[in-house]
């Protein structure tokens, strides 16, 4: 169906994504594409879906394909039936049935009368209001935005569909629809994901890394067991490897030496035998030039071994080597941070929850924030936070130091660098040298330092937040987390969700990944309705 031929992709910064690597769709695949952050995986789909070109090799498809991108911005301006690509037939449906017979709006239609009604039916299916057929995108929730692109797989009917985190931004009743879909589809996926469970209904795992890909077999599960028998099997080639490199160095170190004291010994021998300065200058070349060819051998043999274990090393899982350590909250448990009765807002004129909330947050709590898309989780999290101002109730908050997560990143600035970014963390006067060593840790070379963070990827905004918080002195006594996960790297989830589960302070969490939920240990929920 599809086959990507010896393939290279080099972006216009010269940055080289790609060498030379083949990947090919097959009917009824359901490939899922795994891979760190800026490793390449929405470029890969975008040339597999021809929407760019690639520098070297070929795309051959000879088959139907729709592909729904990560991120939605460039069809902010369009309608959804624009966006949907069905604009001109509707627009022709709607001018044939009011009289206007003309030649160019059959040909527009093309015989596709029940296109209206095949739209309409699919909204239902994704539980989208029929009415927002010709909403402008940039009138909707990222949750709906996503809801429209899904229902194109089906106005469509291609034969092969490019997924890129389509579970970022679905309520949990719209992922069950999804997981459904994916489970049930006679149709080709191609699907780059972090969620494990989205990611189990495959039956082949292609993993993108440092320019490569590589095939295992089966689903993430199956993936991620492979995964860990390979990096058991690195890990045990690099301690070999440094086992080999001491005992280079010890026998140039016995070597030298051994010759050393035999040149004294020649030396004597040569001053007492009475031989003339000319033979004598001669032995003492020809033992110079033996013991440089020596030497030679010895640091050929340990640059060898020294190029080989940097190889192995740089071939580590980067977000492997991150360590995250987020101070814990000095309130005591069971401290009254936030209670409010009777609490609503109006948004529009009208108010948002048809029952008014009350709630009692304690210091300590761990908290899940659960609703449908547009019930309002945001919303609270910005009352708490005294960011909005409620029109009923009454809400009552404690003095504390609190950190959002918000689904744009917004704690970064986008004007200013990486390490500027960094530095404003920094409340307790950390020396310049170990904020620089906490970016790199958080893989942010000092070539980047200077980028601003209007350069960063989702997953990146997510590392330099992660990285701000280990600068950080004080510590956050809570943390309001809206959609942490998304746009984030599987390895780099389990780093955050490693380091929530350690923090001692309060937190409230805004997520549709259950995995991710239940690994948190989440105290109780407040469902929103």
């Amino acid at each position: 169906m599809i086959n990507l031929h010896k393939i290279s992709y080099i972006h216009p910064n010269k940055d080289v994504l790609f060498t030379n690597i083949n990947f090919n769709v097959d009917p009824s695949d359901k490939i899922a594409l795994v891979g760190d952050n800026g490793s390449g995986k929405s470029t890969l789909l975008r040339l597999i879906a021809q929407k760019i070109t690639p520098t070297a090799g070929q795309v051959v498809a000879n088959s139907l394909v729709y592909h729904i991108p990560q991120l939605y911005g460039q069809y902010d301006h369009f309608t959804v039936v624009q966006t949907l690509g069905i604009a001109n037939k509707i627009h022709a449906l709607h001018q044939i049935l009011g009289g206007a017979l003309t030649e160019e709006y059959f040909e527009a239609l093309d015989n596709d009368w029940q296109i209206e009604n095949r739209c309409i039916e699919t909204f239902q299916k994704w539980a989208l209001p029929e009415e927002c057929m010709h909403r402008k995108m940039d009138q909707l929730s990222g949750g709906e935005k996503a809801k429209v692109l899904l229902s194109g797989i089906h106005l469509h009917n291609a034969d092969v569909i490019l997924m890129d985190e389509p579970s970022n931004h679905l309520d949990g009743e719209t992922r069950q629809l999804l997981y459904q879909f994916v489970e049930t589809t006679k149709q080709a996926l191609v699907i780059a994901s972090h969620d494990r469970k989205l990611l189990n209904f495959m039956n082949k795992t292609y993993e993108l890394n440092r320019g490569q890909l590589k095939l295992y077999g089966g689903n993430y599960d199956f993936f991620r067991l492979q995964k860990e028998n390979d990096l058991v099997a690195q890990s045990a080639q690099i301690q070999s490897k440094e086992k080999d490199l001491r005992k280079a160095r010890q026998q140039e170190r016995k070597t030298a030496e051994r010759m050393e004291r035999s040149d004294v010994r020649g030396k004597q021998k040569q001053t007492n035998s009475g031989l003339s300065r000319i033979m004598m200058n001669t032995l003492r070349n020809n033992a110079e030039n033996s013991t440089s060819k020596v030497k030679d051998i010895h640091r050929h043999k340990i640059s060898g071994i020294t190029d080989e274990l940097t190889t192995l090393r740089s071939a580590q899982s980067l977000s492997s080597r991150i360590k995250l350590d987020i101070e814990n909250s000095a309130l005591h448990h069971g401290k009254i941070l936030y209670h409010a009765e009777g609490l609503n807002i109006k948004i529009g004129g009208k108010e948002l929850w048809k029952k008014n909330i009350d709630l009692h947050i304690e210091s300590g709590e761990r908290i899940s924030l659960e609703g449908a898309n547009g019930s309002g989780k945001t919303t609270l999290i910005n009352l708490l936070l005294g960011k909005a101002i409620p029109s009923k109730g009454k809400l009552t908050t404690a003095p504390v130091t609190p950190v959002y997560f918000d689904q744009n990143y917004s704690l970064l600035e986008e004007n200013k660098s990486i390490y500027e970014m960094a530095q404003s963390f920094n409340d307790g006067g950390l020396e310049e040298h170990e904020v620089k060593t906490r970016l790199s840790r958080f893989l942010f070379p000092n070539d980047t330092w200077n980028n601003t963070c209007s350069t960063l990827s989702g997953g990146q905004r997510m590392k330099l937040i992660l990285c701000g918080l280990t600068v950080r002195e004080n510590a956050p006594d809570v943390l309001f987390m809206d959609e942490p996960t998304n746009n984030v790297d599987i390895q780099s989830m389990e780093i955050l969700t490693n380091s929530l589960i350690d923090y001692k302070g309060t937190l409230i969490v805004v997520s549709h990944d259950k995995t991710f939920l239940e690994q948190l240990n989440i105290s109780r929920k407040i469902q929103l309705n």
